[in-house]
Formats: structure tokens, sequence, C-alpha cells
């Protein structure tokens, strides 16, 4: 092979014929093999640079082909951090080792005895010494007040924390650093937006054990978080500041009463007057650390100003415990009509919600997922005509729905809609037809449940939907046909009954939107849709396939499946993760 012919492994090529040379001959190589492996992946990542430029050069020459010059001015600002990026990793100082760490190794490498050289040490330590070059922050995102504010909320969290980015998104939106901006972006498009940025920044990085390009976890950039987070809690013009309860307690002087959010970071907290807790001028209040949670008499009922409450878990782990010493504290929250968000979520302990609770008109996110005590809930929601996150998933001993859900016309988001016994819930999927907000839907089927035929029809007319899930608590269940909106994008069944491909699932009836699969659990045998494609060129010039570029099949146990299998069933395949298969333990595939 050529040198030339394949950059990408000729570092490779080179270090296996020294080997031999050196085998053979009986030569000294050890300087030029140690070269060799200091560069060994040079050339891919500067291919991998270039494409990633390339990408964004061909978004801009699109826009300019299609003449669509007002998008081009709306994404101006971040094609110009992503060409300024790019760029920088395809320099000379970005490409190879800059000259400070240069002669950081230089002064290493005579510490090291020439007969003891691990070299695949060396290698190693040479990647991540490039890889931390590449971290380099970029701070630029963070003129826009918007983004600071965001970027400060980030102080709440533990270092090295794993963090989930909807998690992320609630707490912007609970404290004002991302609103609803009309007909232009929604809050989840800003957030993302702002998520975006501190991504190509790389004030973040992406958590994930594989190469899956859909980041939905981050850590902070432990090389920012002292540099930046610290003296933004410092500074006194800054109108988030936020008062930490592990502080509060051990110090002796009396709390800023201008200070307006309390973070709960003790593992247990106990808030009252009688302890020093005055709470008459909190208006957010945030669990980041706390597992055993104590309110005294009267404590949350004098919070006039509050609009924020987060006792529940943002961790995604259920290891995460929280308990509180009985549900009395809820009863408070009668008189808040500033409150706007509340999170219950993973809070144990908690049987039912006060009959007053569906009264608090100004609620937007409500949040109690993973209650797993909770048995009952008030009789109607339809007054909260605010609310647009609604989160009831994994509160299995919850046996109906409330009252009215068709009429929260508000709604983007509704986690946990529950088909069970209809005489205790007589809500079904076809009511929710007039939610024309809404962007993501989760639904359990319990083994009770009894469906007509046409409710998982409705489903078409949610236009704006593009997140669904659809969980299954019974094995055996019929073949409810179910019919897609145009606008889906991801779609994940969880405890799929079937063993074969519905006829709901065949590519004839799914549109090209589709993107992202996700199959976990379940009695799934055979991935094969029996369309075989040759056989629609009768009908249509179009070949039918699948057109998911995301695929995710976990836990079926009976599913047999490969890759060439993957590449066939799925032409446009970006992404692929198998776990607990028949025939793999872990297997992932990216392109």
């Amino acid at each position: 092979m050529s040198i030339r012919s394949n950059p990408t492994k000729a570092v490779s090529l080179l270090l296996k014929r020294l080997e031999e040379v050196a085998a053979e001959k009986q030569v000294d190589i050890e300087d030029l093999r140690s070269e060799l492996f200091f560069i060994k992946d040079l050339f891919s990542k500067v291919k991998e640079n270039e494409e990633e430029l390339l990408k964004t050069l061909t978004i801009i020459n699109g826009y300019l082909h299609d003449s669509n010059a007002a998008k081009l001015m709306e994404e101006k600002g971040h094609m110009c951090r992503r060409i300024r990026y790019s760029t920088q990793k395809l320099l000379p100082a970005g490409a190879s080792p800059s000259n400070s760490l240069i002669e950081t190794f230089q002064k290493l490498k005579p510490m090291m005895n020439k007969t003891e050289v691990d070299h695949k040490a060396a290698s190693l330590f040479w990647s991540q010494v490039q890889d931390l070059e590449m971290l380099r922050a970029d701070y630029s995102c963070l003129v826009n007040p918007r983004t600071r504010l965001c970027f400060h909320s980030l102080s709440f969290f533990p270092q090295n924390a794993v963090i989930k980015k909807r998690r992320l998104f609630f707490w912007w939106v609970a404290v004002g650093s991302i609103k609803e901006t009309g007909k232009e972006r929604t809050v989840e498009e800003e957030g993302e937006a702002v998520f975006d940025d501190f991504l190509k920044g790389n004030l973040i990085l992406p958590h994930s054990k594989g190469n899956c390009p859909v980041v939905s976890k981050f850590i902070i950039n432990p090389s920012i978080r002292h540099k930046w987070l610290s003296p933004l809690l410092q500074k006194r013009e800054n109108r988030q500041r936020c008062s930490i309860y592990s502080q509060m307690i051990t110090s002796s002087q009396q709390y800023d009463v201008n200070v307006d959010c309390l973070a709960l970071d003790k593992r247990r907290v106990k808030l009252s007057a009688e302890s020093g807790f005055k709470s008459n001028h909190w208006r957010a209040v945030f669990n980041v650390g706390a597992s055993y949670l104590t309110f005294g008499p009267q404590w949350l009922a004098k919070m006039g100003k509050l609009e924020v409450l987060h006792l529940g878990r943002w961790q995604d782990s259920a290891s995460h415990h929280i308990e509180v010493e009985s549900e009395g504290f809820l009863k408070e929250l009668r008189d808040q009509k500033y409150l706007k968000y509340v999170s219950l979520r993973g809070i144990s302990k908690i049987y039912k919600l006060p009959t007053f609770f569906f009264q608090l008109e100004s609620l937007e996110i409500l949040d109690f997922k993973a209650c797993y005590n909770l048995e009952t809930l008030p009789d109607d929601i339809a007054s909260l005509k605010n609310l647009r996150h609604l989160d009831m998933s994994q509160c299995y001993l919850l046996e109906r729905m409330p009252k009215g859900i068709e009429k929260l016309t508000n709604l983007q988001v509704l986690k946990g809609f529950l088909i069970g016994n209809p005489n205790l819930t007589p809500c079904k999927i076809s009511d929710l037809a007039s939610l024309k907000k809404l962007a993501r839907l989760s639904i359990h089927i319990r083994s009770l449940a009894i469906s007509q035929d046409k409710d998982f029809e409705s489903l078409h007319e949610l236009s704006t939907l593009t997140h669904l899930k659809i969980s299954w608590g019974v094995s055996h269940s019929r073949n409810i046909p179910i019919i897609f909106p145009l606008s889906l994008v991801k779609l994940s069944l969880e405890g799929f009954p079937e063993q074969n491909i519905p006829d709901w699932l065949k590519p004839s009836k799914l549109h090209k939107g589709l993107k992202e699969l996700t199959i976990m659990g379940g009695a799934l045998q055979s991935m094969n849709h029996g369309e075989d494609h040759k056989r629609w060129y009768i009908f249509s010039n179009e070949k039918k396939q699948w057109y998911m570029e995301i695929v995710r099949l976990k836990y079926l146990k009976n599913l047999n499946v490969n890759q060439e299998k993957l590449q066939k069933w799925f032409p446009l395949l970006r992404y692929a993760e198998l776990r607990e298969v028949q025939n793999h333990s872990y297997f992932e595939w990216s392109k």
C-alpha cells in the first residue's frame, strides 16, 4: 500500500514494518518508533476536522444556493463560531502538539528508563494531551446575557456530575433564563440553541459510553469550573445569586436577604424558622444533594414569592433516593399564586396530591415522575391552563388519569399517560387529539387495558409530535393499529409484545422523517419486515426501506441480529447500539 494513498493507515503500516525490520536485523528503532507512536492518530484527526469544517461550509453554500438569506442571517453567529472552532483544530497549533506541551513532554522523557518505557502508555498520554488541547474553551457565546445566565446555573451542580440535558432546560425555564419568544422559537428550541453553543465551545463535554451522535447527557468541562464558574458565584451584581444551604447553617453571619435562590446541598436538610431559615423572600428552592427533607410548620406557607420548588432528584439514576418526613408539607402550597415549577421526582412517602394542587393556575411544569408510593391524583386537572410539561411516568401504583387532560391546550410534554382499566380511567388516546402543541408523549399500556382499534390511529392528528414512547406492561397483547404523525422524529417501544414486526411498523407505513428507533425489552424475535422492495417497484419508484439513522435494540433475548443485517434493514444507518440481545451482550457501530 502507498503511504500517500491512505494516510490514515500510514503510521500503523510503518510501525508494523519497523517491528519486522527490528526483529530481523536486530537494530535499535526505539527513537523512531516513539515518534511514530506520538502521531499515530494524527491523520485521522485531521480528516475528521476537515469533514467538520466542510460540513459547515456546505450548510452555508446550501443557504446561498437556495437564496435563503433570512435563514443565513439567523444562523450567522452560530456558523461563525463553528468555522472558528473547526479552523482552530486544523491550524498547526491545534493539529499538532503546542510548544508548551512539547516542552512538558521533553522534561518528562529523561525521567523514563529507556528499557522500561511502555510505549502504549506513552501513546495514551500523548493522545490525552492532544485531547486537552482540543478542549480549550471558547467563551464567545457568553457575550449574550441570556447565555451567561444559563451558564451560571451550572454552578449549582457538583464537580464531575453527569447532567441530563432536559433537566437543565427545566431549570433554565424555571428561573427565566430562557423564555418563549413567540412565533420565532419555542422554549425547547431556545434551550437547544444555548446547549449547542456550550457544546461547540467546549464549556460542557458529552457524556457517553460510545459514539452516539445524539448528546443527551454531559459534564461540565473540568478545566473551566474554577476559572469561570467560581468567580460568577462571587459577583454581587449577578441577578441570579444563590445561597447554599450548608454554607448558611455553618455561618455565624445572617445570610443576604437579597439572595432569592436557595440550593440544598447537604444530605439531611431541615428548613424551619427555628433553625434560622426565614422563608418569606425565597423565589426558588433547588435540591442539588439532599436525600432527607424535613420542613418546619408553615415554612412553605410563608413563601409569598415562591416560583420554583425543585425538591425532587435531578440525577437520572433511581439510586438517588429522596425521602420526606410526610406529605403534609404539600398542603402549605395552597396559596402559592406565583408557583410555576414543581418537581417531586423520585420522592417516596408521597401517597396522594392535595385536591387544591390542580388549582395552582400559574403552574407551567409539574413533575412527579418515579413517586413510587403515589396512588391517587385530584379529580380535575383542566384548571392548569398554563401547564406545558406534565410527567406522571413510573408511578406504578397510580391506577387512573385525572380528568380534563384534553383541555390542557398549552401542553407540550406529556409523559406517563396511562391506559388501563376503562372503569377507572375514562381518558382515551383519542382525547389527546385536541393538544395541538404536544411535542413529546409517552404512553403506558397496563395489563387490564382495553383499547379500541381507532384509539391509536388518532395519534396522526398530533401534528407537532416529534418524540413518542409506548411501553407495555403486559406480555401478550392483541395487535393494535397505530398511525404515526408526519412530524414524528423519534420512536421508542418498551416491553414490545410482538414477536415479529407488526404491520404498523413496516417501512411502507412510516414516513422518511422518522430518524431514530429504540426497541427495549419484550418478545421480538425478528426485524425482518417482509416487504421485498422489488415488488414495490410496480407501484412506486421508491425503494421501501426504513429511513432510521439511529437504532437501539436492547434487552431482546430472542433477537438474533448483526451488523450486516442492520445495514440491510437500515441503509441510512449512522449509529447502532445492541445490548443484551441473543448473540451480543454489547455491540456498537457508528458510520
